[in-house]
């Protein structure tokens, strides 16, 4: 429904039954009150002798001050609605630990002794701990034969949910289950993060490994020296349960090398140990709310304060409104006072409510010099100059002004990623200089989705991998530096997008948001074929 889309630009929408009924009862008041001052002062005397003595009732027109009335009326209520438009960005300060998730990837994660399976039980559990923590930061680690980083320490939920729906054994492609891998590689993740605040490790699988158990629990000490909490959760039951694999397209029964049929087994012996070695937590896979008991466990770590952007908001503009019902009211007093002393003060009073509304809805001071060269830059970038754009978008990106520094790092990234992609000598440096300026971004703003785009094109020519686009997402551009006053920076297609897509003419919102839908999910299927490749052959042997 059309006009469902629209009241997102509005933040009360019970309140738009009022820019209709407020002008109305206002029209009638203003209407009933002059007929009963004039007919007061009809009793007084004759029309010619009212004229004299009270010429400003006398000459008043209904009309002018009923549209007057209604108008400042009707600005009033639209502002009581909360118009919206524009976009601002909601920062949030929470408080949070820093968590790495060591996910077992193994094929006896597919059991069905937990329904639907162990995994898919083990990724319920881990969304449910994700929205009592919403202060924490989670870094996924899938584990089978080996250990694999999906994911460093980070609060965009997107790229978790990303990671979370393709998390399936063929990820990681060794078989079996090295826990002393998980637990060394989760360790050294954390070592490299400086926070203040405390860590922890939250191991999650069915307790069936086959490495050495001196080595697991060695790995469960170093964690503990090094003052991170390890948690470990189990799941499965004790009587165990067949492991369905798909084999030509047919549902068949994980055999051993000997063709007997595969049973796996919930073990929480080497779990408890390890939790106990490390000082920690062991959650058996009977407890019925395991995110529950993890997050209890985590409310006893030292939480460290950090700002989170949480999005792009569309910003309340209620103020624009409510300063035009203010001046249409100013001016109705001013044309009702007929004297000229009378004028001046009214006239006095509009005006200092002109300006301490204008000084209260006036933004921050810009710094004009920063928008001059980063509108110089840009169009030498728009002119496919780059070499000559780098020097004034890079004093440009180091004013303090927010929205000009933004855009023209911005720019300054596509500038080296053009050049990147360009170059077949020295080309790594470029890159390195367009991952830079979009790290700078996305430490400030992480939902940019075009930085974090163009971010990630850089990462992928760097890596040999090309990509998709014409060297950039949809930012950079704008300005362009012109006489009178000085233009704020805004997001421009640049020229260098040769291949990115044009809108189609007419779209509707549905259709914009089936064409997004569809686009996320084969960005999903992407992500998940990325993943899968270049698996290695399972190892002879136990490789469940």
């Amino acid at each position: 429904m059309t006009y469902m889309y629209y009241l997102r630009y509005v933040q009360w929408p019970w309140a738009l039954p009022l820019i209709i009924v407020l002008p109305i009862v206002a029209a009638w008041l203003v209407r009933w009150g002059i007929r009963a001052r004039r007919e007061r002062l009809a009793r007084l005397g004759t029309p010619s002798m009212i004229a004299r003595l009270a010429p400003s009732i006398a000459q008043q027109r209904t009309s002018s001050a009923i549209l007057r009335s209604g108008l400042a009326t009707c600005l009033l209520a639209a502002a009581v609605a909360g118009p919206r438009w524009g976009f601002e960005q909601t920062v949030v300060k929470q408080q949070g630990v820093d968590v790495v998730l060591a996910l077992d990837a193994s094929l006896s994660m597919l059991a069905t002794d937990e329904r639907p399976s162990r995994l898919q039980a083990m990724k319920q559990e881990i969304n449910r701990l994700r929205d009592l923590s919403p202060g924490d930061r989670f870094a996924l680690l899938a584990f089978a034969g080996r250990s694999y980083i999906l994911t460093p320490l980070t609060v965009d939920q997107s790229a978790l949910d990303l990671y979370l729906q393709n998390l399936d054994p063929s990820i990681v492609g060794q078989g079996g289950s090295s826990l002393a891998s998980a637990l060394r590689q989760a360790t050294n993740l954390l070592a490299l993060n400086k926070s203040q605040g405390d860590k922890a490790i939250v191991l999650m699988t069915d307790g069936e490994g086959f490495d050495n158990p001196d080595e697991v629990l060695s790995e469960a000490q170093r964690a503990r020296q090094m003052g991170f909490t390890v948690l470990t959760v189990g799941f499965g039951t004790q009587q165990g349960s067949t492991i369905p694999v798909i084999e030509n397209r047919v549902v068949t029964q994980k055999r051993d090398e000997n063709g007997n049929v595969v049973v796996s087994h919930y073990d929480p012996t080497l779990l408890k140990e390890i939790a106990a070695q490390s000082g920690g937590v062991f959650i058996d896979a009977a407890s019925p709310d395991k995110a529950g008991r993890i997050r209890l466990a985590l409310n006893n770590l030292r939480a460290n304060p950090r700002s989170v952007v949480s999005g792009e908001n569309l910003g309340v503009q209620y103020q624009w409104f409510l300063l035009g019902a203010l001046l249409l009211l100013a001016l109705d007093t001013f044309l009702q006072t007929k004297r000229r002393r009378s004028r001046a003060i009214a006239a006095a009073a509009a005006t200092a409510t002109m300006l301490m509304l204008t000084i209260s809805c006036r933004s921050a001071p810009r710094d004009k010099a920063a928008i001059a060269l980063y509108n110089a830059g840009t169009q030498l970038l728009r002119r496919d100059s780059l070499q000559q754009a780098i020097p004034p978008l890079t004093k440009a990106s180091e004013t303090k002004d927010l929205e000009a520094r933004h855009h023209a790092r911005f720019n300054l990234g596509l500038d080296y990623l053009v050049q990147g992609r360009r170059s077949k000598d020295s080309s790594d440096a470029k890159l390195d200089s367009a991952l830079f300026r979009y790290k700078q971004i996305l430490e400030v703003a992480v939902a940019d989705s075009d930085a974090r785009w163009n971010y990630e094109l850089a990462l992928r020519q760097k890596k040999g991998g090309g990509g998709g686009g014409g060297g950039g997402g949809g930012g950079g551009g704008g300005g362009g530096g012109g006489g009178g006053k000085s233009q704020s920076p805004n997001p421009a297609p640049s020229p260098i997008q040769s291949q990115a897509p044009k809108p189609v003419p007419g779209m509707t919102p549905q259709q914009a948001e089936a064409v997004l839908n569809a686009a996320e999910d084969k960005e999903t299927d992407v992500q998940g074929q990325h993943q899968k490749k270049n698996v290695p052959a399972p190892p002879r042997g136990k490789d469940w």
